[in-house]
C-alpha cells in the first residue's frame, strides 16, 4: 500500500496536468524552502507554476516513487512542450513538504542497449538491507567515481551491469571508458567532486552529486538498483547548473 507521504507527492506532481493549485496544498508555504533555481519560493510559487505548465497540456508520469525518512523522492517523465526525465526529492515535518530538491533532463535515447531513461523494476524489494545498499553506494561514489579509482569498478558493479543512460551501454568497461575520457585541454569529461546526499528504500539508491560535465558545473542525479551487494542497474539525469545571478530564490541547487 503507499504511503500516506507517497500519495501527497504523487497527487502534488499530478496537479502539473491540471494546474490544481490545490494539490500544492502539500507544501507548507511558511517554512518551504526551494532548491529548483527557476522556482520561486514557497507554495504560491509552485502554484504559479503549476497555472504556467499547464497551458502546455503537459503529461507527467511517475515512474518510480520510494520514502526513506523524512524523504520521498521519485523518478519521473515529463511532457510539456518537449519531453524530459527527472528526479524530485521532498523533505517532510509531519503532513507535510517543507523542502523540495530536482534534477530534469530532456528525454534522450534509447541507448546502444536498447533502454530507455525510465524502463525496468519499479518496486523496492529487499528492504530490510536499506543501510548495506546505502553504504554500498556511498563507498562507489566517493572511492570510485569522486577519487576516480576506476580499478576498483569491479568491487562494486555487476558484471551484468544494466545501463539506462542514453549515451553509454551495458558493462562495466562503459564506467570505465567515460571515467578515464579526457577533454583536449586535459581535463577529464566527467568529474564528480563532492557527493551531497543519499536516499534509499530496499534495493534502490539515489545519489546527488556535484561536478562537472565537459567543463560545465553540473549536478548529477544516480540511481542505482542493487543486488547481492552489487550495483545491477543504473538510471541517472544530469542538468547544467545555472549561474546565481539568474537564480529566483538563493537556496542553492543543493
Amino acid at each position: 500500500m503507499i504511503s500516506t507521504r507517497k500519495h501527497k507527492i504523487y497527487t502534488l506532481l499530478k496537479g502539473i496536468e491540471t494546474g490544481d493549485a490545490a494539490a500544492a496544498a502539500v507544501v507548507n508555504p511558511d517554512k518551504y524552502i526551494q532548491h529548483n533555481p527557476q522556482t520561486e519560493e514557497g507554495g504560491e510559487g509552485l502554484a504559479d507554476l503549476f497555472k504556467r505548465l499547464s497551458q502546455t497540456s503537459p503529461r507527467v508520469n511517475i515512474v518510480r516513487l520510494f520514502e526513506d525518512g523524512d524523504y520521498v523522492f521519485g523518478h519521473t517523465e515529463y511532457d510539456f512542450s518537449n519531453q524530459r526525465v527527472g528526479f524530485e526529492v521532498f523533505r517532510f515535518e509531519g503532513d507535510q513538504a517543507v523542502e523540495h530538491w530536482d534534477n530534469i533532463q530532456s528525454r534522450k535515447g534509447p541507448n546502444h542497449a536498447g533502454h530507455t531513461m525510465v524502463d525496468g523494476p519499479t518496486e523496492a524489494i529487499d528492504l530490510n538491507r536499506t543501510e548495506s545498499n546505502r553504504a554500498l553506494v556511498k563507498s562507489f561514489i566517493e572511492e570510485a567515481l569522486i577519487s576516480r579509482h576506476v580499478d576498483k569498478l569491479g568491487t562494486y558493479v555487476d558484471s551484468g551491469y544494466c545501463e539506462h543512460n542514453p549515451k553509454l551501454d551495458d558493462g562495466v568497461e562503459t564506467l570505465r571508458s567515460i571515467m578515464s575520457a579526457v577533454m583536449p585541454d586535459g581535463y577529464f569529461k566527467l568529474s564528480y567532486n563532492k557527493l551531497h546526499r543519499i536516499l534509499a528504500e530496499g534495493n534502490f539508491v539515489l545519489s546527488v552529486s556535484e561536478g562537472t560535465a565537459s567543463g560545465i558545473h553540473t549536478a548529477f542525479y544516480d540511481l542505482f538498483r542493487i543486488a547481492d551487494n552489487k550495483v545491477v542497474e543504473h538510471w541517472d539525469t544530469t542538468e547544467a547548473i545555472p549561474p546565481a545571478a539568474s537564480w529566483k530564490n538563493q537556496n542553492g541547487k543543493f
